[in-house]
């Protein structure tokens, strides 16, 4: 049954009248913008955290090449990874996104380093050199993103953002023979 057209308008003119759902209105059109927002600074903030873990795993895990340790055990990339995993499993998975890269230059001078960008895990190498050495040592993450994959913050064509580490430094001598490179 139709409604009346003056119960109709009546109907209106309370609707427009009534405020008590402005709030909740004006609520809705604003929280996805807000919410987005704010998970997006989180999201920032935990790769800025995650950077700063690699970074300072990166400084502690390279003593162990610059002081001949690694060289004298004769670690393999492998056994370094597991050492470097074993003080960041909290944080990163280290199964399939912890890479590790470590070259050696001869002692001339820093001035021989030459850094590529890796984006391949393939090609990344395993020389931590000898007494006196220039080492680099690169650790590398890719760090999946979720809300900032939307303002574009990836630089990785999977949707990640690759976190990077680097220490650069002369080997101390230690009186340990080069492990071969690989």
């Amino acid at each position: 049954m139709p409604l009346p057209t003056r119960s109709f308008a009546s109907l209106l003119r309370r609707f427009h009248r009534n405020r008590r759902g402005v709030t909740a209105v004006e609520f809705a059109l604003v929280a996805p913008l807000f919410f987005g927002l704010l998970f997006a600074i989180i999201e920032v903030a935990m790769i800025f955290f995650a950077s700063q873990v690699l970074e300072t795993v990166t400084q502690d895990s390279s003593r162990m090449i610059m002081t001949g340790q690694a060289q004298g055990a004769n670690y393999t990339q492998q056994q370094f990874k597991d050492f470097v995993c074993g003080r960041v499993n909290a944080l990163f998975d280290c199964t399939n996104g912890v890479y590790v890269d470590v070259r050696s230059y001869p002692a001339t001078s820093f001035s021989t380093v030459n850094l590529t960008p890796i984006t391949d895990p393939t090609q990344v190498k395993w020389c931590p050199g000898k007494d006196g050495d220039v080492v680099v040592v690169r650790l590398f993450y890719q760090w999946p993103l979720f809300v900032t994959k939307l303002f574009a913050s990836t630089n990785l064509t999977n949707g990640k953002r690759l976190l990077i580490a680097t220490a650069t430094f002369k080997n101390e001598p230690s009186g340990t023979a080069g492990t071969t490179c690989s």
